[in-house]
């Protein structure tokens, strides 16, 4: 997808300085990421990690 966006110069310099990318659409992409993945995390923790309506869930048994 292809955009036009309007950004900081020196925070852009910045940002390719610390990172080291080369091309700036690589970096973009990284930067989204770095964004996307916490807030995933946090809406994956607001869930409370429970499904009441699960049944029981068929584990492996050891070799003993």
């Amino acid at each position: 997808m292809r955009t036009t966006v309007t950004l900081d110069d020196e925070l852009l310099a910045r940002a390719e300085q610390l990172c080291g990318y080369l091309e700036r659409s690589a970096l973009l992409k990284e930067a989204l990421r770095a964004l996307v993945q916490p807030e995933s995390a946090k809406r994956l923790a607001a869930l409370g990690g429970s499904e009441p309506a699960l049944g029981p869930i068929p584990r492996r048994q050891s070799a003993a």
